[in-house]
């Protein structure tokens, strides 16, 4: 029964039932959630949903922010061998509306108000949802509608049913094997629409073991969980890990006030995709330079002390005597007080995973003494098959195999993993599945390589590596997380090879930071659009994209760019919900942009529609300004 996920639930109550399991902030106040507490409303909601009609193979979606109330639903569902599927809480209605139509879900635990307007919003287009349960009552005393119940109330059904038949729990629970589905987990979906991996406990434990036995996770260690639990990164440590090692699991008041929150607890560990690490990076080198000329003197001053002892000890070096001091003294005054406002002054490990991460950006956290690592995996392999270990981490790679996992490059260049954390298969969809797995083999669709240390490297998706116009392979992903290391870069898509002249970017500026650098510099303006077509705007930007042509071979300089007229958005399908570009669309959707950069155009007009609140809609045109870039031709 430990092979399982509520197994090891059950253990953890029944041995330290006293100890927390669960924390979150409410009112300012953190309320705890010991083992015993844990299992049972794990117990009546799971009860409850039987007494709904629910049954083992049904799916139970759930969607909202990181609450107790997801993981118990998650275990209940997992208990009663109902498939849990969790779902973006930032999902729009037509989207959640495609994901629970193919999953065929009977139940919704949606969180609020909000999310559960969305379903309602959709509802008549899924004939097979029976319930929507919700669990945060704000808003919610006046609505009426069929199936619409609170998650007390399911857990009230599961107290009766318990009282009637109290071993009915214990006896489904040791029907669970582990090689049951235990979770419906969306795929990125950067090429397509998300499909619905199928992952078995076995999968999740097998991972969490792996990871375990690279970096220990502790019972008296703390995390915070403040990504979408719909994201694989998010369960393999909040809900896999976090069982297995018994530590305790918290959970933020609201999304705005994570950091801070993160800051009060002193966690042991994080793990964030790279946007949230690119973002915190931002914030210090704005913060850096909106300060006094001795204060950015003495932080520039300590970054190098920093770095310098990074790269030291990455290469087996010792740094001298006044090197060491120079460190302390930089790490007393900068990196400590630095560490501590952004959470990170307990961290012994920090994790990065769903994408890639610049090496600039690695480089920053190393030099400011945290102990940040890439992680490599997909949703279909539990979402890690490759990691940096603490005495070998390289900038440039995503370390190497995990135990239990093997990783090969085909002949085409493609990286494929077999592993026991490989997924079962995608829910109903054999064709995909077939694509997938091949002779046991999980084919990632990334092209990567070995290097000579016994790295991975991964380049780019393999859809996406290019040729360029001097023959030699070019990722634009590489080139993009160096446009992105700027703090007023939010996003940026490069396009090259495949017949272009010449390497080209469209960029989108970090309007919190750019804006706060124009009103320091008295630069008035009003919306994105306005902001991003500024001339001081385009003059910051361009000295940034010079700086990255510095660092790129010839032939993959950026020759042209622009700032585009708004901010790539999930909602627009042009990034994942895991903020991965989604380049076959956005080449679509801006294929005049495109066409233009690689013409000889200093600009191009560009035509959206805009829709208000009221549901009204108007067509607006943009003349988008078109930079080239001296030297960096082809």
């Amino acid at each position: 029964m430990i092979g399982i996920l509520p197994g090891l639930l059950a253990d953890h109550a029944a041995r330290r039932p006293g100890d927390i399991a669960l924390r979150e902030k409410e009112f300012g106040i953190w309320q705890e959630i010991t083992w015993a507490d844990y299992l049972a409303r794990v117990r009546r909601f799971s009860l409850g949903l039987t007494e709904l009609g629910v049954e083992k193979g049904d799916r139970v979606a759930i969607i909202g922010d990181n609450r107790p109330e997801w993981v118990i639903a998650e275990l209940a569902s997992q208990t009663a061998g109902i498939l849990p599927l969790g779902l973006y809480q930032d999902a729009i209605a037509d989207e959640l509306a495609g994901i629970l139509k193919a999953a065929e879900a009977r139940v919704i635990v949606a969180e609020d108000q909000e999310q559960v307007d969305k379903v309602l919003e959709v509802r008549d287009r899924l004939p097979g949802l029976e319930y929507i349960v919700y669990y945060d009552r704000r808003g919610m005393y006046g609505y009426e509608a069929p199936g619409l119940m609170s998650f007390e109330e399911v857990e009230a059904l599961g107290d009766g049913l318990h009282a009637r038949s109290p071993g009915e729990f214990d006896h489904r629970l040791a029907a669970v094997r582990p090689d049951d589905v235990a979770l419906l987990c969306t795929t990125s979906g950067t090429t397509s629409v998300p499909k619905l991996a199928m992952l078995s406990h076995e999968n999740l434990l097998t991972m969490a073991s792996q990871l375990e036995s690279v970096d220990a996770m502790h019972a008296d260690d703390d995390f915070v969980s403040f990504l979408p639990l719909a994201w694989i990164g998010e369960q393999m440590v909040a809900v896999a890990s976090g069982l297995l090692a018994g530590f305790t699991v918290n959970f933020p008041e609201e999304t705005a006030t994570a950091r801070q929150d993160t800051r009060e607890i002193g966690p042991a560990f994080l793990m964030s995709p790279p946007r949230i690490w690119e973002n915190m990076v931002s914030d210090v080198q704005v913060m850096a330079e909106d300060t006094t000329p001795l204060k950015r003197w003495i932080y520039r001053w300590a970054m190098k002390q920093g770095a310098a002892r990074a790269e030291a000890r990455f290469r087996g070096q010792r740094v001298g005597f006044a090197g060491s001091v120079g460190h302390r003294f930089a790490d007393w005054m900068v990196f400590g007080p630095v560490r501590d406002q952004l959470g990170l002054a307990r961290v012994r490990r920090a994790y990065t995973g769903g994408a890639a991460l610049g090496p600039d950006v690695f480089r920053f956290y190393h030099a400011i003494g945290v102990n940040l690592k890439q992680l490599y995996g997909q949703t279909e392999v539990s979402g890690i098959s490759v990691v940096h270990r603490d005495d070998d981490i390289r900038f440039q790679t995503v370390g190497v195999p995990l135990p239990r996992t093997e990783i090969r490059i085909s002949e085409e260049g493609e990286i494929l993993c077999r592993s026991p954390a490989v997924f079962q298969g995608y829910f109903k969809n054999p064709a995909a599945t077939a694509e997938a797995l091949e002779d046991g083999w999980l084919h990632s669709g990334d092209a990567g390589y070995f290097d000579d240390h016994g790295h991975l490297v991964v380049i780019d998706r393999v859809a996406d590596v290019m040729k360029l116009a001097d023959g030699s392979s070019f990722s634009p992903q590489f080139v993009e997380n160096k446009l992105k290391f700027s703090p007023y870069v939010g996003e940026a898509v490069v396009f090259g090879g495949s017949g272009a002249p010449f390497v080209t970017a469209m960029i989108a500026i970090d309007m919190e930071n750019a804006g706060q650098w124009a009103e320091r510099r008295r630069i008035p303006y009003t919306t994105f659009t306005d902001l991003a077509r500024r001339t001081e705007v385009y003059d910051l930007l361009r000295q940034h994209v010079a700086e990255v042509n510095g660092d790129l071979p010839p032939a993959a300089r950026i020759h042209r760019f622009l700032l585009l007229y708004k901010e790539l958005h999930a909602d627009d399908a042009e990034l994942t919900r895991t903020r991965k570009v989604r380049r076959r669309h956005i080449a679509g959707r801006f294929r005049e942009i495109i066409d233009a950069l690689q013409g000889d155009h200093d600009s191009v007009a560009v035509a959206s529609e805009i829709t208000y609140q009221d549901g009204r809609t108007a067509a607006v045109e943009h003349e988008l300004r078109i930079e080239t870039m001296d030297g960096s031709g082809p």
